[in-house]
C-alpha cells in the first residue's frame, strides 16, 4: 500500500500524526520521556531526531509499522521492520497456526485478510456463504469488502444491508485515518459507490439502486424486521450486545456476530496488517443449521 510521501520532512510528518491523534506537544513529550521544546524542534526541522526517538514517538502516536518504516527512510535511516511475503518459509509457523485456527472454527465462518481486505485464508464456513457470488468477484485476489457489498456479491442476501454496510464503511474510514493508504482510499470510494441491489431484501434495507442517499424505499429506513422479525420467519434485526449480520442462505436467514483479532506487537509489516475475522452464530437456529451441514 502507498504510504506517506517521501519528499516530506520527518518533522512535519510527525506533527501531522500528532495532530491527527489530537495529542499536544507537551503530552507527547511526557509519554516519550522528552520535552515539549525538543518535540517542537523536531517538528519544525530545527532538530534531527535519532532513530530511537522516531520509533519512540511512533509508538506513542500509534503509527502503523509500515508508516514507521517510511518515517525512518525520510529521516535518512534504514527501515526497521521487514515485509515478509506470507508464503515465505519464515512465516510457515504463522500460516500453520492460522490454518489450524480457521479449520478449528468450522463450521462457523472465519477468514484472514490483509491491510487491503484481501482474503489470504478462509475456512469452509466462508466458502458456504459465498455460494451464488458472481465469478469475477471470486477471482484472486478475493476482496472481503467487494465480496460483501457488491450487487453481485453477498449484498443481495444481506437482510440488514443498510446497517451492515454503514458499519463496514465506518471501519474502513477508521483504517484509512490510521494507515493513510491511497489504495485503501480508492477501495473505499469504489465500494461506497456500489448501488443497493434492486428488488432484494438488501435493497429494502439500503434503499433502491441509484437513489444515492442510502435511504430505504419505504421512507423510514426499515423493512418490517427492525427490532423484531420479518413476517414471523426472520431473526431479530438487533441484539443487545452487538450488530448482527443477517444473511440468507439455502432458504434460511442465518445470524452472526463478528469479531476481529490482530497480532500483538508485530515486528513485520505483513504480519502487522493481518486480521482474523470470525463469525459466531447469534442464535441457536443458526448454530444448529451450520452443524447440520457438516454432520
Amino acid at each position: 500500500m502507498t504510504t506517506v510521501a517521501l519528499d516530506t520532512g520527518v518533522g512535519p510528518l510527525l506533527r501531522s500524526w500528532r495532530e491527527q491523534r489530537r495529542i499536544s506537544q507537551l503530552e507527547l513529550a511526557i509519554r516519550a520521556d522528552s520535552s515539549a521544546r525538543h518535540i517542537s524542534f523536531i517538528e519544525t526541522g530545527r532538530s534531527r531526531p535519532s532513530e530511537d526517538m522516531i520509533l519512540r514517538l511512533a509508538e506513542h502516536l500509534d503509527i502503523p509499522v509500515r508508516e514507521r518504516n517510511a518515517l525512518l527512510v525520510v529521516a535518512g535511516y534504514a527501515p526497521r521492520y521487514a515485509q515478509t511475503a506470507l508464503d515465505d518459509p519464515a512465516l510457515g509457523a504463522l500460516r500453520e497456526g492460522m490454518e489450524r485456527l480457521l479449520q478449528g472454527y468450522d463450521p462457523y465462518p472465519a477468514l484472514v485478510v490483509d491491510g487491503m481486505y484481501n482474503v489470504v485464508a478462509a475456512n469452509q464456513g466462508i466458502t458456504m456463504l459465498l455460494e451464488g457470488v458472481a465469478g469475477h468477484l471470486l477471482a484472486p485476489p478475493l476482496n472481503a469488502m467487494r465480496l460483501t457489498l457488491h450487487p453481485e456479491g453477498l449484498a443481495p442476501r444481506i437482510r440488514n444491508l443498510r446497517e451492515w454496510r454503514a458499519d463496514l464503511l465506518a471501519q474502513m474510514e477508521r483504517q484509512i485515518a490510521l494507515a493513510r493508504s491511497a489504495e485503501l482510499r480508492e477501495l473505499y470510494k469504489e465500494v461506497a459507490g456500489y448501488p443497493a441491489p434492486a428488488g432484494t431484501a438488501g435493497a429494502r434495507e439500503a434503499g433502491t439502486a441509484g437513489n444515492g442517499d442510502g435511504t430505504a424505499g419505504n421512507g423510514d429506513g426499515t423493512d418490517g424486521s427492525i427490532g423484531g422479525t420479518d413476517g414471523g420467519t426472520g431473526p431479530a434485526s438487533s441484539l443487545p450486545f452487538a450488530l448482527p449480520l443477517h444473511i440468507e442462505h439455502g432458504g434460511r436467514v442465518l445470524s452472526f456476530v463478528s469479531s476481529i483479532a490482530t497480532f500483538n506487537t508485530p515486528m513485520d509489516v505483513t504480519v502487522a496488517e493481518l486480521a482474523i475475522e470470525t463469525f459466531l452464530p447469534a442464535d441457536r437456529a443458526t448454530a444448529d443449521h451450520l452443524r447440520s451441514l457438516t454432520s
